[in-house]
């Protein structure tokens, strides 16, 4: 059977999610906090900054080279800083509740497609391990 998939229905329907995802006020609220950060361009060179000293020291630390007090006095008071700051905390956040939702949304669709149904919520905890590690 061919199909044309950017004319199939389940196309027409994926799109119809994802309109309803970025319609949802939780999903709004998150992206103004990522369009809050993108827009800020000095909390930007602070994130990009302290990342940048975080590879730096995690790359001399695993080739065994000890990291002196003052790096890491400096890491930490870039750190310090760039948490104080409400736009880049609310960005950090954003970001993880995204994963999150991708995540939840990717075990969906996958389940979908392995149960041929749509899944119940509990069907994304079945067959012991959760995929990130199993919780009792």
């Amino acid at each position: 059977m061919e199909t044309n998939v950017k004319d199939s229905g389940i196309v027409q329907k994926a799109q119809d999610l994802c309109e309803a995802i970025v319609s949802q006020p939780d999903f709004q609220s998150l992206k103004a906090k990522l369009d809050a950060f993108m827009s800020d361009e000095y909390v930007k060179f602070q994130y990009q900054q302290l990342n940048q000293l975080g590879s730096l020291l995690q790359m001399k630390q695993g080739n065994g080279t000890e990291l002196k007090e003052e790096e890491i006095t400096h890491f930490e008071s870039l750190r310090q800083e760039l948490l104080a700051n409400s736009v880049a905390t609310g960005f950090m956040e954003a970001q993880q509740e995204l994963q999150k939702i991708h995540e939840v949304v990717g075990k969906l669709i996958e389940k979908t497609f392995e149960l041929g149904r749509r899944p119940d919520f509990e069907d994304l905890h079945d067959g012991g391990c959760c995929g990130g590690g199993c919780h009792s």
